[in-house]
């Protein structure tokens, strides 16, 4: 049965979607851009900032489901700028060890709310 995980410690969907949602023993996390729930807003202009957010949005959505980032299988990180790539992976290595998730990361054209950086991930029991 699909299940919606919303939790107050990520920012609220900004559309017709679910911070993530579990069918049976996986955990498909939306796409989360730098925004502090906290705030509303972006914590910052850098890539190191806006990934730190985005990845920190995603433990928390993770938490709320009893789950952390040793359970992420596969992450999609989309860019505005493939030239912040290393800075990007410099922050992303914070959140993980090894063995890694899964990844593709690419630049896009655009992001909403202008942000730099937005990141997705599959988890798994």
């Amino acid at each position: 049965m699909k299940k919606a995980i919303h939790t107050d410690s990520a920012p609220a969907a900004i559309g017709p979607y679910s911070q993530a949602v579990r069918w049976g023993n996986v955990v498909y996390v939306s796409g989360q851009i730098p925004i502090d729930p906290a705030a509303g807003a972006f914590t910052g202009e850098n890539i190191a900032i806006q990934t730190r957010q985005s990845l920190t949005n995603i433990r928390n959505i993770l938490a709320a489901e009893g789950l952390d980032m040793s359970n992420v299988v596969k992450t999609t990180v989309m860019l505005k700028d493939i030239a912040d790539f290393a800075a990007m992976n410099e922050v992303y290595a914070e959140f993980f060890t090894a063995p890694y998730p899964a990844r593709a990361a690419f630049q896009v054209a655009a992001l909403p709310r202008g942000a730099r950086v937005e990141i997705e991930c599959v988890a798994a029991f």
